[in-house]
């Protein structure tokens, strides 16, 4: 019979989808700037009243963050009084500079809403965007970048992911001293290519990326010492380069297509050249790690792609012609995977 510990990870499983939201309402609504912009902690009333929200719905979200470990309450003359926890005051402020608050926009609007869909993506076994937003499901970036606003949520999220999760376990994962340079396929805001400049100032480091996003950026972004080229690595000649970085890229996209961007790579690269994979992997017999198998569903509601097992990637490498590959695996959503020709 289970135990009451098992009953309690199904309760817990069962109610998470109300946690998710009350993180990302908390964000919406401005409930940590809030805090954040007064020296001494506020009500709930006081900070409904600067937000212009409702004040019993407010108290009762800030009440499920100090549930959540994002908010600290005490009584302070027989009055309930909240402030940011260090963890929500680093991450959830929209002014820190390792704010996670364009992910989190970028989950609620964009990612979350295709999570209802999951059944339908399990059963049809496609991407779910044209049954959300009307697109077909086979111009996944094209569903991303439908509106200007929506292309810089996207750029901004990426940034803001790269402050969580491993930029230092991959800049550090192999000695890339010997690339000269070094061309992030798909780098978007350039936010990769930034740190690489740093652990290696020697080298010539830029960033491939559509035109249209590359205009964006440009527009938007801080990419000071980031040089950006225009293209589409798929249809147009790659840039010369030593090292190829595929950064989150390789998941967005079903197999032939993968395998011709490796194949392509692969032939413009010189011997010794060759590419960095950044992806989450999945165990061998696929039973971890979970933020890995939750990104492998994520994948299947939004692209044609899907995440891979280590052995899964070396198969795809070899296939396009790559032998001398190595893993350097932590755990997280961005696992390092360098293939030499």
């Amino acid at each position: 019979m289970s135990s009451s510990r098992d009953i309690g990870l199904l309760v817990n499983y069962t109610h998470s989808y109300i946690v998710s939201k009350a993180l990302f309402t908390a964000c919406e609504l401005g409930i940590f700037d809030a805090l954040s912009q007064c020296e001494v902690p506020m009500s709930a009333a006081a900070v409904a009243e600067r937000l212009g929200t409702n004040a019993d719905g407010t108290e009762r979200l800030m009440s499920a963050c100090v549930g959540m470990k994002l908010l600290e309450v005490e009584i302070q003359n027989d009055q309930v009084t909240y402030k940011n926890t260090e963890l929500s005051q680093v991450y959830l402020t929209k002014n820190s500079p390792k704010s996670l608050h364009p992910t989190i926009d970028f989950i609620s609007k964009d990612m979350y809403p295709m999570a209802n869909h999951l059944t339908d993506a399990v059963r049809e076994g496609k991407c779910q965007y044209e049954k959300v937003i009307g697109m077909s499901s086979k111009e996944f970036f094209n569903c991303l970048f439908r509106s200007e606003e929506r292309m810089l949520g996207f750029i901004n999220y990426l940034h803001s992911f790269w402050n969580i999760y491993g930029k230092e376990d991959v800049i550090s994962a192999f000695d890339l001293t010997p690339f000269h340079t070094i061309c992030d396929l798909g780098g978007c805001s350039g936010t990769l290519a930034r740190e690489l400049s740093s652990k290696y100032p020697e080298s010539h480091i830029f960033v491939y990326d559509l035109p249209a996003v590359v205009e964006v950026v440009k527009k938007y972004a801080d990419n000071n010492h980031v040089h950006f080229e225009q293209g589409n690595f798929f249809e147009d000649p790659l840039p010369d380069a030593d090292l190829y970085v595929l950064a989150h890229i390789i998941h967005d996209w079903p197999e032939d297509k993968c395998l011709h961007l490796l194949k392509k790579v692969f032939t413009t690269c010189k011997p010794g050249g060759g590419v960095l994979i950044v992806e989450a992997v999945l165990n061998e017999d696929r039973s971890g790690p979970l933020v890995s198998q939750m990104q492998n569903l994520s994948m299947l509601l939004q692209t044609e792609g899907k995440e891979r097992t280590s052995s899964e990637f070396e198969s795809l490498l070899k296939a396009a012609g790559f032998e001398n590959i190595k893993f350097n695996i932590k755990g997280n959503l961005s696992e390092a995977i360098l293939a030499l020709k």
